[in-house]
């Protein structure tokens, strides 16, 4: 399910890198005398430092690599299936090589990243996700637990700058439907959201997965404009069964070709973003606060299940139905994201963000017609604390409205009254991201959910009236990233 990029990828906060930043040797030589272990391990952007050369020795010929582990223990302490805490963790390793500076291939670069992802996943064991419970996951790295590959890809610029294309096994999720802002939070829709982890195929190319495909990218001015199309169905399987270990999708090299084509496309709007000229003093403020925002669009060409009639014309709860879904041609969305820095200092350290980021897709072939995600994210909230970070964020989606007219069915076919009626489930996350050092981050969080999964009921329940819908989940967490 959905991802995002790490603690310390592009000043980004939630776990995900697609590709490894080439970092300078971190050798403090000067008139001073050197610095003692502690000292360099405070500054150092990487735990390891330079490992004695190696790291700028390879840089030099445009080789670079990231090792990033997020680690996180997460319970809920009330509602869900049952409480209690689990440990879940995600291992990030990845390679880039500059063409320029390898072979003199100028605007070239390669990249290959493989996850490990380990431990426990709470809203399997807890919150009940694989029998349709909570919809908004609260840990944007729970997957089930393998070593993949995760993306493949060749990038070619122009001399210019202005435009370049990518080629290759990609997640959408590192450049489509992003936000700035969002990626401090852990829950999984704030960093891929809800609509898309229900309406596409196996969630849609995004953490854990991925899919070939070719996306391009122009700049002019502050616009820019990106355009892809990829494979719509990374594992292979019918909608229904998404397993994300089927088959070689085990290791991430399941390449399927047999269901559709996503085409997905957004246009960015950069308003008063920091100058870049050579006449301009580094980290000069923009004359204004500066704001990103996107509009956008996916289409797929694949078959979608009817949300509530069957392929016999019968709703999908008539008994003497076939049972058999129908499926509808075609599926799309439109989405906007947006971001907005509110105000700073007159330093430029501090400053709050806001963030509005919304999407609506036909109800009659998705479980989920409208999502949203809101919230403010506030930097060095402490004066004595630069690098920290303080979030209020809020995420909603809608079931649709074809969905809960199912629901109404089977009221009516089964004479049972008790049987929830799905509508909306939202959240709210209250989270601080302390950075110990430039490569360590240790984050608590809270996250509440309302009606879970829209209002289910609770399978464990011993009497069939409304009551016995899952109640309100709390739950707290610790999250810590260590770059290597």
């Amino acid at each position: 399910m959905p991802a995002a990029q790490p603690a310390s990828g592009g000043g980004q906060s939630s776990p995900i890198a697609s590709a490894p930043t080439p970092t300078a040797s971190t050798s403090t030589a000067s008139t001073h005398p050197a610095p003692g272990l502690l000292d360099a391990l405070e500054t150092r952007n990487n735990l390891l430092g330079d490992m004695g050369g190696l790291r700028s020795g390879l840089a030099a010929v445009g080789i670079s690599y990231g090792i990033n582990e997020t680690s996180e223990v997460l319970a809920n302490v009330t509602g869900g299936l049952k409480t209690g805490p689990d440990y879940d963790g995600l291992t990030l390793l990845s390679v880039g090589l500059d063409t320029d500076k390898a072979f003199g291939w100028h605007g070239g670069t390669f990249n290959v990243s493989a996850l490990w992802i380990h431990g426990r996943n709470l809203s399997l064991d807890n919150l009940g996700v694989a029998d349709g419970r909570i919809i908004q996951t609260p840990s944007g790295i729970e997957a089930e637990r393998s070593f993949r590959l995760w993306e493949a890809w060749f990038d070619q610029a122009t001399s210019s700058g202005n435009a370049d294309i990518k080629i290759g096994q990609q997640s959408l999720d590192q450049e489509f439907i992003t936000s700035t802002y969002t990626t401090l939070f852990m829950n999984t829709m704030m960093g891929w959201p809800a609509l898309p982890s229900y309406d596409m195929y196996a969630g849609g190319p995004a953490y854990p997965l991925s899919s070939l495909g070719v996306r391009v990218r122009g700049t002019r001015g502050p616009f820019t404009g990106l355009l892809g199309v990829y494979d719509d169905n990374p594992p292979g399987g019918s909608f229904s069964d998404d397993d994300q270990l089927r088959g070689a999708e085990r290791e991430g090299v399941d390449f399927n070709f047999n269901t559709g084509a996503l085409v997905i496309g957004e246009v960015q709007f950069a308003l008063n973003q920091p100058s870049t000229g050579q006449n301009v003093a580094p980290g000069t403020p923009p004359a204004g606060l500066p704001g990103t925002y996107r509009i956008g669009a996916w289409f797929d060409s694949g078959g979608f299940p009817d949300q509530r009639t069957g392929a016999d014309g019968l709703s999908l709860a008539d008994p003497s139905g076939d049972g058999q879904t129908r499926l509808l041609r075609h599926d799309f969305a439109l989405y906007t994201s947006d971001d907005q820095q509110i105000w700073h200092d007159a330093a430029g350290v501090r400053s709050l963000g806001m963030f509005a980021r919304l999407m609506g897709a036909p109800g009659d072939r998705n479980e989920i017609s409208f999502s949203t995600n809101l919230g403010l994210s506030l930097k060095a909230p402490l004066r004595s604390r630069p690098g920290d970070s303080f979030g209020i964020g809020y995420g909603l989606a809608r079931v649709s409205s074809e969905a809960s007219a199912l629901d109404q069915d089977r009221r009516l076919f089964s004479g049972n009254q008790a049987i929830p009626i799905r509508s909306t489930e939202s959240f709210i996350e209250v989270t601080y991201q302390a950075q110990v050092t430039p490569w360590w981050s240790v984050q608590p969080d809270f996250q509440y959910v309302f009606t879970p999964g829209g209002g289910i009921a609770n399978p464990d329940a011993s009497t069939p009236d409304d009551t016995v819908r899952i109640a309100n989940e709390a739950i707290i967490g610790l999250r810590t990233s260590i770059t290597f």
